[in-house]
């Protein structure tokens, strides 16, 4: 495959050098025209030119040099996947790439940017920084990078659906009412809103367009007095329509989204669907874009002056859930815990009868595999009948993210994904990671659990301690409203780094409902984000910290939590305090736990909730699943 990428690097920089102006460098963003994290095929440019498959990253060509940026999460992967004619850049450790660019350049030199796929706060940012040496941002007419793809996949029409409120827990007219009654508020005509989720969220509309997540190709423009709906039309139903039309949105073609932003920054967009005014009139032309998902080329027809840069008020109304949202999330993860618990049983047995390993609750030492097996067990193998099992649940429309199958050394790559043609073989000497997630129409899950079939060593042992004790800190803690996931991330650190350990990733993100498996505005983490949104209740959130020893192996524990108002004894400040429930329901492997190293608290805890799983669960296992539940959660002691 090297060949080939430093073929197209090669055509890239051609182009660049007869570029009209002359291009010193290009910027490829793996983000989509909607800055979106997941991305359809057709959108993978960086991954094209640069041969890494992680979801975050950028790239940078130059005339001489193409660096990679990419977060923690990534970093091994990355050293593995990018040839010797990129160089890695690592993300809170070297500098950011504005700064590369300010500092590395020539002046005046013009960096190759596409402006949709750039956000506008990038581009303020990159403006700033090259503005020191009269540095110019160049808007592409034509991306560099899919002139060069010769075999670029073609888009597939996929339908709209329409998401029924018995999932979705509240109509459309509500929704715009709302987000209508925020606009006055601020003293904003309308909104452009072009986050994937968002639209979907606000039109109760679900699709396929992007594997993984329910969503669809699409914009939004809502004002106060109209709403539209900016779609490829083939992708609509005449169901589709009588629901929009119903629902007072008039639909338009994708493209024309770019020439409505003109008109309504002009006041001259109009709508042909007739809505009752039941607001009185702005006395503003402000347009509210959200900075960090609005795309450049949107944003450069808006004037800048009627601009409102704040953040998104579907991100907030999204995050928070309603309760037929939270009450569809909890039942989900029952039926996804009891595909995980399934998945476990049968891995657990055939690891025994394939590999000799001493299973799920045994510590011999020693395992025999089976000569001349009929199918061995692969990463990618077991996790297709992970699939399977949850493939058998109500509701169940697809995985929510690849499943992260890893044995090993390939356990400490954060965000590894197999392959079918070069993926490991299970190894009952080996810890074993299991990252997955699925879609159900009732709710969005994630879990990983990490095991070992044979016999784990003392380290890692009391590293998958040091993890759980973190996991448990976070789940039981108590805090005041107005609390950020900056100030709670420290908990789930505390145990590691008492240990002189860390990770490099942060600990919880939000989850959709039935939408995207990583979801804002809130997230708990080191990272200055995560100070911008505070806590609060029906929000969700995952808990998973972990521990990666490069070479060897790799843990990580998750759970999704609802954040929930606590009862705490007094209410200091009457600010109120919050506590999290936690919903997913799988069992921790105890004889990875090292008991000597667990409180009293931490103990009963994990004794607490293996109770309640088998509660939960037992309903819908048959009698061999049950029976191997009841042995995976029986109570722990002390060690004396």
């Amino acid at each position: 495959m090297a060949p080939a990428r430093d073929e197209h690097l090669d055509a890239i920089r051609a182009r660049m050098a007869a570029h009209s102006p002359p291009l010193h460098a290009l910027v490829v963003p793996s983000e989509d025209a909607h800055q979106s994290e997941y991305v359809s095929e057709q959108d993978k440019r960086r991954q094209f030119i640069s041969g890494f498959t992680g979801s975050a990253g950028l790239a940078l060509i130059t005339m001489k040099e193409a660096l990679l940026w990419t977060d923690g999460r990534y970093f091994l992967q990355a050293t593995q996947q990018l040839s010797d004619r990129w160089k890695l850049m690592r993300m809170g450790e070297d500098p950011p790439v504005e700064a590369w660019i300010a500092d590395n350049l020539a002046d005046e030199a013009v960096i190759g940017i596409n402006p949709w796929c750039i956000s506008v706060d990038s581009a303020q940012r990159y403006e700033h920084a090259s503005s020191k040496k009269h540095q110019t941002l160049f808007q592409l007419s034509s991306d560099l990078v899919d002139e060069v793809w010769k075999d670029r996949p073609l888009v597939e029409p996929r339908p709209v659906i329409v998401h029924p409120v018995e999932f979705a827990g509240r109509s459309v007219p509500e929704k715009i009412k709302e987000l209508r009654e925020k606009l006055v508020h601020e003293k904003a005509t309308a909104i452009i809103i072009t986050a994937l989720d968002e639209v979907a969220w606000l039109y109760n509309i679900r699709g396929s367009d992007v594997d993984y997540s329910p969503v669809v190709h699409s914009y939004a423009i809502v004002t106060v007095h109209s709403a539209f709906f900016y779609v490829d039309k083939r992708k609509v139903t005449v169901e589709v329509q009588k629901y929009m039309s119903g629902n007072g949105i008039e639909i338009r073609e994708y493209e024309t989204v770019q020439s409505d932003a003109s008109l309504l920054a002009s006041g001259k967009l109009q709508s042909s669907v007739h809505v009752e005014k039941d607001m009185n009139e702005v006395e503003s032309s402000k347009i509210w874009i959200d900075s960090g998902s609005c795309c450049l080329a949107l944003y450069s027809k808006l004037s800048p002056h009627q601009v409102l840069a704040l953040q998104s008020p579907i991100a907030l109304a999204k995050a928070v859930k309603n309760p037929t949202e939270l009450d569809g999330l909890r039942k989900a993860h029952i039926r996804d815990g009891a595909a995980v618990v399934q998945y476990l049983a049968w891995l657990d047995n055939q690891m025994q009868e394939n590999y000799g390993a001493s299973g799920y609750f045994s510590e011999i030492k020693g395992s025999h595999k089976k000569e001349n097996l009929p199918t061995k067990l692969t990463e990618v193998s077991v996790s297709d009948k992970l699939e399977g099992f949850r493939a058998t649940k109500e509701n169940f429309k697809g995985l929510s993210f690849p499943t992260i199958s890893s044995v090993g050394p390939n356990a400490a790559i954060i965000h590894y994904t197999p392959e079918a043609s070069t993926c490991s073989e299970m190894d009952a000497d080996k810890i074993y990671l299991c990252d997955s997630g699925a879609q159900y129409l009732d709710g969005t899950t994630d879990i990983t659990r990490t095991v070992h079939f044979g016999r784990p060593s003392e380290h890692e042992k009391s590293c998958y301690t040091a993890v759980l004790k973190g996991h448990i800190a976070l789940d039981i803690a108590v805090f005041p409203n107005g609390t950020t996931g900056h100030a709670l991330d420290i908990l789930s650190r505390a145990p590691l780094w008492r240990e002189g350990l860390d990770y490099r990733h942060g600990t919880g993100h939000g989850i959709g409902s039935y939408l995207n498996v990583h979801e804002g505005p809130h997230l708990i983490s080191f990272r200055p984000s995560a100070r911008n949104v505070p806590l609060q209740a029906s929000m969700t959130v995952t808990d998973e910290p972990g521990y990666y020893e490069d070479g060897s192996f790799g843990i990580r524990l998750e759970n999704v939590l609802i954040c929930k108002e606590a009862s705490a004894k007094f209410n200091f400040g009457d600010k109120g305090y919050l506590a999290f429930e936690h919903i997913t329901w799988a069992p921790y492997q105890t004889k990875l736990i090292d008991t000597k190293l667990l409180t009293p608290v931490e103990i009963d805890w994990v004794n607490t909730y293996h109770s309640d799983c088998r509660k939960i669960l037992e309903p819908h296992l048959n009698e061999q699943e049950k029976q191997w539940l009841m042995k995976a959660t029986e109570p722990i002691a002390a060690s004396s």
